[in-house]
């Protein structure tokens, strides 16, 4: 049984923790286990000693810059609490898009979608969770990201095949009625990488070579010899490159291209259709 460290509480680990209170109050109720309003109506509650411990050991980890996700381990996407590790980029909000635009061009619950570079596996699952019937398969190029995403489907039930695979080179010859990536697109030089949680984020999974649109470039090109008559592609890309993934894809013959903002009004995502 945890001693409990004399004059250790709820109100004072937050107040000697050297976060912005709302970062504080993040850790230490996932590590706790409890809700905001508990941290809040209970600051003078007692925090045993191994308690105590962790909550300072992740305070310090956050002000040397580690992400939050990589710290609790977990993160929320499209409604579903996804276990994030250092080898899986940190799923984000605007990502979201590429739900929704997959949803809105998902002609039947019982279509072939094809999630490439999944990560954590976040999109493929919200799309598993909207429609359990969809069949579908995601590939990532590393065995430590892929053990990630299978886990985060074995705990919500998601029935998804993943493959490890570069792109589309251990695919065959299969065919899909809808494409979906969020592939690297950040520049090799660009500062950002530098900066915030990309620093401690996989750069596998951010850089997509000198221009950042490497990957883009690549997964748009043969992804029009892998889409089914009237299957879309929709690929996540950079606030800058709006126009150059507009060109790609018209320039490689897709139909009804068209680029969408975010919910912070930034370009973000780019969709276009095979019509043969």
């Amino acid at each position: 049984m945890n001693a409990v460290e004399t004059g250790v509480t709820i109100g004072s680990l937050l107040r000697e923790s050297g976060l912005p209170r709302a970062e504080a109050e993040l850790l230490l109720r996932s590590l706790l286990g409890r809700e905001r309003t508990h941290l809040i109506a209970h600051t003078e509650e007692a925090i045993d000693s191994s308690g105590a411990r962790s909550a300072r050991d992740w305070f310090a980890r956050r002000r040397a810059g580690t992400p939050v996700s990589y710290i609790t381990g977990w993160r929320e996407f499209y409604g579903v609490a996804l276990r994030v590790t250092p080898d899986v980029l940190i799923p984000r909000p605007e990502t979201e898009l590429l739900v929704e635009l997959a949803l809105e061009r998902i002609a039947q619950d019982s279509a072939r979608v094809l999630e490439l570079g999944t990560g954590s596996g976040a999109i493929a699952l919200a799309l598993a969770k909207e429609r359990p019937r969809l069949e579908i398969v995601a590939t990532d190029i590393s065995e430590a990201a892929l053990a990630v995403a299978r886990r985060n489907a074995h705990e919500h039930g998601a029935a998804v095949e993943f493959v490890r695979s570069a792109w589309f080179e251990a695919l065959g010859s299969q065919e899909f009625d809808l494409i979906v990536s969020n592939p690297p697109y950040v520049a090799a030089g660009d500062a950002h990488l530098e900066q915030g949680d990309l620093r401690f984020e996989p750069r596998l999974a951010l850089v997509g070579g000198e221009d950042g649109l490497a990957c883009i470039h690549k997964v748009a090109a043969e992804a029009r010899t892998r889409l089914r008559s009237g299957g879309w592609l929709i690929l996540e890309h950079g606030y800058d490159q709006k126009a150059r993934c507009l060109a790609l894809f018209r320039e490689l013959g897709y139909a009804h291209v068209q680029d969408f903002d975010d919910l912070a009004q930034v370009p973000r995502a780019c969709a276009g259709s095979c019509v043969d």
